[in-house]
């Protein structure tokens, strides 16, 4: 049996074509709807007036901003331009910066809270992104994570994606941030306290249908997926996510309240 070498550029390429494109509409449309569990973490981080603190793959934004109208000293970085465009339009106090989660350009011990929501746990390279993290974080320092669970319904709807297009090879699955096993595991010799809490946030929709067609538009992930898979694909995809829906739905008369888990995670650096 042969196994296809892990090449960390095709992932790069790979997780780079899934938001280039919906950058704007994400900001629109989803980014929006993270606002309260963005807030939840900056206030389990203890973020306030002078804290400086760097968002990882900060899409358009909107956490770094949430931290800025805290008083604290913001900045955020994304690897798409396309999203950083975004947040440097809709907010001119915080800097964004281009990098990659792997590499970040910035000096070690430089921020009091480092921090990322449903993004650092999509960088290819787990071991080194969590390596970055501590680096850039100072001794005492705390890094606050929101991670989808592997039980959770977007844990599951990664899954049902990954059946029909399958990951690129040697990528270990991102929804392993969203167990205290692994964070235990790629944190554990370098912090000096580790709190977690599972929460919740409920996607809704007036159909399932209308649900999977706004995300297989717009959402990175999904729109890729479905552009994988082809006209040929299409059907089966979609039927194998509304059957996901179905499972888990708490609405009647045809409409969606889906409960989605995920881990908020707060670890301090000794």
């Amino acid at each position: 049996m042969t196994t296809t070498p892990f090449d960390p550029e095709a992932v790069r390429t790979f997780e780079h074509a899934r938001w280039q494109r919906a950058a704007g509409v994400y900001e629109a449309t989803f980014a929006g709807a993270t606002r309260p569990f963005m807030e939840a973490l900056l206030d389990a981080a203890q973020v306030g007036s002078g804290t400086r603190i760097l968002d990882i793959a900060c899409g358009p934004g909107l956490l770094a901003s949430g931290a800025c109208a805290r008083g604290a000293v913001a900045r955020g970085v994304d690897f798409s331009p396309a999203m950083l465009a975004v947040a440097r339009a809709r907010d001119t106090a915080v800097q964004f910066d281009e990098g990659d989660a792997e590499a970040l350009p910035f000096g070690n011990d430089q921020f009091d809270v480092v921090s990322s929501v449903f993004g650092a746990m999509f960088a290819p390279n787990q071991e080194q992104t969590a390596s970055e993290l501590l680096r850039v974080t100072r001794p005492g320092g705390r890094i606050g994570l929101a991670s989808w669970t592997p039980e959770g319904f977007i844990g599951q709807f990664f899954k049902v994606n990954g059946r029909h297009v399958p990951p690129p090879a040697g990528v270990r699955p991102p929804l392993q941030w969203g167990t205290t096993e692994r964070l235990s595991e790629l944190f554990a010799d370098a912090i000096v306290d580790f709190r977690v809490e599972r929460r919740f946030y409920t996607f809704r929709a007036q159909t399932p249908e209308a649900w999977i067609d706004h995300f297989r538009r717009w959402y990175g992930p999904t729109l890729k997926s479905f552009e994988a898979v082809g006209a040929p694909g299409a059907e089966a995809l979609e039927a194998d996510l509304l059957e996901l829906i179905a499972s888990l739905n708490r609405a009647d008369a045809g409409t969606m309240v889906v409960p989605s888990e995920y881990l908020e995670a707060v670890l301090v650096k000794a």
